[in-house]
């Protein structure tokens, strides 16, 4: 007997279906959420040594705020990378599968980050060290431009009818779990290292050696990953569309054919989320512990592990809104979620001037500011992995919500820091306010424009 999509929304609630096969719904939480995990720990750890490292080690001595920001130029290389990533694992996503292809997009990245740890310095090879890590930089762009996309697959074409959003939230949660496993061992190395940000010791053994041990150790959280990953089964969404005989050739051309307006639109949806987080984790993490204005900087003189500690506590906000807006989502719809959501963000861009007190800025006012900024991040970014795929067909899905997110990312992500750096620097941080508002004002009409895709069926073909 064929199996019809509503005998599939009928299975047993702790078990996901596949083609009569029945797959634990915890092992597929766990493959979607520990895969997420592990490849934004690999790019949070290069986020943190992009501020704190990467200036001294791999740049030619200069001026300070030059080193910083061609630091985080590289930081910006991997988000030009991941459409590319997109591109290629989503042709092999749609083509052969989500099971294997994520396999794939989780060893390029996990081998780029391990290979990191071992890159000599400037001081050792000259440039071809910022060329090296410039290459590898980019090899985890490609992992991630064709992880999200697969792991968000994994989560929505397994979920049970009106619980897609909740169900795609557990991949959502790999980036605060990862932000805090990368970012928390660097504070731990800090500390037992003795490092300094306001008078970094290039001989000390926290620049010396130290901060190679995040990126060696995600060769540990990579095989953790891969042996979750093996044990999937292919989604019972993609297996029905072999079946009926609905795989492309070239899901690249076939989506910019039929779905070009879903692109346009999932891309800026994501953009405002994306402008918001590395506005609040890797722009904020130089200012904070940049010189202080009193001192002739531009930033708050806060100390590095002092602000890492901050930021860790915020981080429990993002995760705790995530399943938030997931239930939300499910609830009163994708679109009506994120249109309120993206509003309060619009307002918060524009408290910036107020929020962000150069003048003696206490911690108490700076982890409020983390707070805000984190709890909004947790509520725009949790209905995402369900949001981006349900905008496109099966036979395209990978690839289009793959082009979708990592498009924004170039867009949100990889020059937000470089962007916020230059406003805050030469017209001051309300600038970088204001910027999150353009970005978020952008966001808010894509979600005017988008259909709400609730009760919509991932089987149709569009």
């Amino acid at each position: 007997m064929t199996q019809t999509a509503d005998d599939v929304t009928t299975t047993r609630v702790d078990v996901a279906p596949d083609n009569g096969v029945g797959v634990p719904r915890r092992r597929i939480v766990v493959a979607s959420m520990v895969g997420t995990s592990v490849e934004f720990y690999d790019f949070y750890a290069y986020a943190t040594a992009a501020v704190v490292v990467f200036p001294h080690l791999f740049f030619p001595k200069g001026n300070d705020t030059t080193a910083l920001l061609a630091s985080l130029a590289t930081f910006g290389l991997a988000f030009v990378a991941r459409p590319l990533g997109s591109i290629l694992f989503g042709h092999f996503g749609d083509r052969i599968g989500r099971k294997a292809t994520l396999v794939g997009s989780l060893l390029t990245m996990g081998i780029a980050t391990f290979l990191i740890g071992l890159l000599p310095t400037y001081h050792s090879v000259g440039l071809l060290a910022p060329a090296l890590l410039a290459l590898m930089r980019f090899c985890q762009g490609l992992g991630l431009g064709g992880e999200w996309s697969g792991a968000a697959l994994l989560a929505t074409e397994t979920a049970k009818s009106g619980k897609r959003a909740w169900a795609a939230m557990w991949p959502q949660l790999g980036a605060p779990i990862g932000f805090v496993i990368a970012n928390g061992l660097f504070l731990l190395i800090t500390i037992f290292l003795g490092h300094d940000n306001a008078d970094p010791d290039l001989t000390g053994a926290f620049l010396s050696w130290g901060w190679r041990i995040p990126f060696l150790l995600s060769a540990v959280m990579v095989i953790l990953g891969l042996y979750v990953r093996l044990r999937i089964e292919e989604t019972p969404v993609f297996a029905r569309a072999v079946e009926r005989g609905e795989k492309v050739k070239t899901p690249l051309a076939t989506v910019f054919k039929t779905s070009w307006r879903q692109l346009i639109v999932g891309t800026f949806v994501m953009l405002g989320t994306y402008t918001l987080f590395y506005i609040m984790t890797t722009w904020v993490l130089s200012f904070g512990t940049g010189k202080a204005v009193a001192d002739g900087g531009s930033g708050l003189g806060f100390a590095y592990r002092d602000f890492l500690v901050l930021q860790l506590v915020s981080v429990l906000f993002f995760a705790g809104g995530i399943p938030v807006t997931g239930w939300l989502a499910d609830r009163f719809g994708r679109r009506s979620t994120l249109l309120v959501v993206t509003a309060v963000i619009m307002v918060f861009g524009l408290s910036f001037g107020v929020l962000l007190n150069s003048d003696g800025m206490s911690e108490g006012g700076m982890l409020l500011f983390l707070i805000i900024g984190m709890i909004l991040m947790g509520f725009t970014f949790g209905p995402m992995s369900a949001v981006l795929p349900e905008l496109f067909p099966t036979n395209v899905r990978y690839t289009g919500s793959g082009i979708a997110y990592n498009t924004s990312s170039i867009l949100g992500a990889a020059v937000a820091p470089f962007i916020a750096t230059w406003l805050a620097t030469s017209h001051g941080v309300g600038w970088v306010g204001v910027y999150l508002f353009v970005a978020s004002a952008l966001t808010f009409v894509a979600l005017l424009v988008m259909r709400e895709t609730k009760d919509e069926s991932l089987d149709d073909v569009r």
